[in-house]
């Protein structure tokens, strides 16, 4: 019995026209990508080479079927070598994607504990976007704090090997990446895509911190770090989707270790005063001690070392974190 769905003989068919056939063949008959079909497909997306009506099929149906390890391996593996390098090797210590988009985000908190473990003498890559937040930007942020993205890898790699940390907006690191993101205009939600910039880790970091939105993300994002053979990934469920503690009820932070596997370590409560948010710079400067955000600026750094130091239990990160909150200079 002849297929139906399968292309007409004699018919020339686009190149692209497999990849959505196999994702959308219907109940029972469709599939996720396997990892290479995944990289060939989005490779032809990010080269140009798809019609904009099969990037939309394919985004909002690889959506549709949920999150797939070695499918989204293979989106890592083609939005990789879609991404911008710097022409000198730059070693970095912890990758940390900022792609969140949050409706109830106020500052970027995670900024400030980005700063302070960048002052104790850690190299820090920012990546992302956060042109879907209704919060505060980390660029807006950098700005009011007098400093600034980068405006390509060369550059971010100029700025951590001065400061320790840059900022580098997907949209200097893989444009065609960002382009992608920004079809939620269009579409009205996120896709996959958004979960495999999360994973990027542009400049091949020793270790790497990131947060989800939902929590059934979490089991897929971590099996697919260990398919792209990440050495060291920490987890969470954080406000907006960003790699950020709330200090005001107990974490699950979910840890991933290459040749170990995966942990799950429980973070405490800070216990901090609640009250009217502060601004960014009155924190950074220290006029704000006993705040929550204060709290979540310090609770974050202890995540951060989680995911750089093995071996490292919560209780001695939150001390270890609060001696580099207390020595950072502003």
């Amino acid at each position: 019995m002849t297929d139906p769905e399968s292309p007409e003989p004699g018919i020339a068919e686009h190149s692209f026209a497999p990849f959505v056939r196999i994702l959308g063949r219907g109940p029972g008959r469709s599939r996720a990508l396997s990892r290479d079909e995944a990289r060939d497909a989005l490779r032809l997306v990010l080269s140009g080479a798809a019609e904009p009506e099969q990037i939309g099929a394919f985004l909002m149906l690889l959506r549709y079927r949920g999150e797939d390890a070695a499918e989204l391996a293979g989106l890592v593996d083609a939005s990789r070598e879609a991404c911008a390098r710097p022409k000198a090797p730059c070693a970095i210590d912890l990758d940390w994607p900022s792609y969140g988009a949050g409706r109830t985000r106020t500052a970027p908190w995670y900024l400030l504990a980005a700063l302070a473990l960048a002052q104790s003498g850690r190299r820090i890559l920012m990546h992302g976007t956060n042109e879907f937040s209704t919060g505060q930007s980390v660029r807006a942020a950098l700005a009011e704090l007098g400093l600034r993205e980068a405006l390509n890898p060369d550059d971010a790699a100029g700025q951590i090997n001065r400061t320790g940390f840059a900022y580098l907006p997907l949209q200097a690191l893989a444009p065609a990446l960002d382009r992608l993101l920004d079809l939620r205009r269009l579409l009205g939600l996120r896709s996959p895509i958004n979960t495999a910039v999360r994973l990027l880790d542009p400049f091949d970091a020793r270790a790497g911190i990131d947060g989800v939105f939902h929590p059934p993300y979490i089991d897929a994002h971590l099996a697919a770090a260990a398919l792209l053979d990440r050495p060291r990934l920490i987890l969470v469920k954080g406000g907006g989707g960003e790699a950020e503690r709330n200090p005001a009820k107990p974490l699950t932070a979910h840890l991933f270790e290459r040749g170990v596997g995966r942990r799950e370590l429980i973070l405490p409560a800070l216990a901090p005063r609640g009250g009217t948010p502060p601004s960014l710079v009155r924190v950074w400067r220290g006029d704000a001690p006993d705040t929550a955000e204060t709290a979540t600026a310090i609770g974050t750094i202890a995540l951060a070392l989680l995911a750089l130091e093995p071996g490292l239990d919560p209780a001695a990160a939150d001390n270890q974190a609060a001696e580099i909150w207390a020595a950072r200079r502003y």
